[in-house]
């Protein structure tokens, strides 16, 4: 969590600062292999160099990012948890329950879709 002290004591609201923190907390602890970073401006995780899932704070959510291929492939499961969905994001509002079993298996996803990956982000 050192790698993101930064990030969260510029987060102005407490309640967002917290939840925020609660999240890569469990990221931290559920996934230790992935490597924290921060890295255009926000918290991510990567994997042997490659880009796992970032989070970004807006006013009315929390963005979760795991690239196109991990919205596409749980988009059914994110509209059924109540979640908005663009191309790249996951919006979760403040307001709104956490999925962790659903964030579990994004994470999974991307891991074992991006194991021979060489490259930052998918070609």
């Amino acid at each position: 969590m050192e790698a993101f002290e930064e990030y969260l004591a510029r987060i102005d609201n407490p309640q967002h600062r917290a939840r925020t923190e609660e999240v890569l907390a469990w990221v931290t602890k559920k996934f230790p292999h992935l490597m924290p970073k921060i890295a255009w401006n926000q918290p991510m995780f990567t994997d042997h160099g490659t880009f796992i899932i970032g989070f970004s704070v807006a006013k009315h959510h929390l963005a979760v990012a795991p690239e196109r291929a991990g919205i596409n492939h749980f988009s059914d499961k994110i509209v059924q948890a109540g979640y908005d969905r663009s191309k790249e994001l996951i919006r979760i509002q403040w307001n709104s329950p956490l999925d962790f079993s659903l964030l579990e298996k994004v994470i999974e996803f991307n891991i074992l879709d991006k194991a021979d990956c060489s490259t930052f982000w998918r070609k």
